[in-house]
C-alpha cells in the first residue's frame, strides 16, 4: 500500500509527520537524544531490523534532522548526530514524556525528566516565547501570510448565532 505524503499540505501539523510521523522515527530521534550515534547502538536499544532502522536513519538524514558522519575509514563506519534541526524537536519529545506520563503510564512513570543542576522533577509546559505565558488554555489558530484560501475558510472568525 503507497503511503500518503503529507509534505505538500501547507498545515505545519501535517508537514511535521511526514518527517517525524513514524514512530520508529520519533524513537530513533529520542534515543539521539540519549546519547546513541552508532547503527548497532539504535538496533541494540530498539530492537528493529536492521533494513527498517537503516531506512528511518536515512529518511531522518534526509529530512535535515540527523547528519551522517564517517567514525571509521576501514571498514567504513558510520555515526547519526542530532542537527541544529534534529535538536530543536528536544520540546516536542519532552511535552511527549509528560503526556505519555500523564494520561499512558498506569503503572506509575517509568522515565522521569529532572534539572540537571537539581535533580528535581521538571514539568514541561509550552509557553509563548516573547511574553512567557503558558500556553495551555486560550490559543486560537488564525490564517498566517501564507495561507492558502483553504486555510483562510477553516480558520475564518465565526460569528456567534
Amino acid at each position: 500500500m503507497q503511503r500518503t505524503s503529507f509534505d505538500q499540505m501547507p498545515c505545519p501539523v501535517a508537514r511535521s509527520l511526514e518527517e517525524v510521523g513514524e514512530w520508529w522515527s520519533i524513537l530513533i530521534l529520542r534515543d539521539a537524544f540519549y546519547g546513541l550515534t552508532r547503527f548497532d547502538q539504535f538496533a541494540q536499544s530498539l530492537g528493529i531490523a536492521p533494513n527498517m532502522l537503516t531506512r528511518r536513519l536515512k529518511g531522518l538524514c534526509d529530512a535535515g534532522l540527523l547528519e551522517r558522519r564517517l567514525y571509521q575509514e576501514r571498514p567504513p563506519r558510520h555515526e547519526y548526530v542530532l542537527t541544529d534541526k534534529g535538536r530543536d524537536f528536544r520540546p516536542v519529545l519532552w511535552t511527549l514524556f509528560a503526556w505519555g506520563n500523564r494520561h499512558l503510564a498506569p503503572e506509575g512513570e517509568s522515565v522521569v525528566l529532572t534539572d540537571p543542576e537539581t535533580g528535581e522533577a521538571v514539568e514541561p509546559v509550552v509557553v509563548d516565547g516573547r511574553t512567557g505565558r503558558p500556553l495551555a488554555k486560550g490559543v486560537r489558530v488564525v490564517p498566517g501570510p501564507a495561507a492558502t484560501p483553504g486555510i483562510r475558510s477553516r480558520f475564518a472568525p465565526r460569528t456567534a448565532i
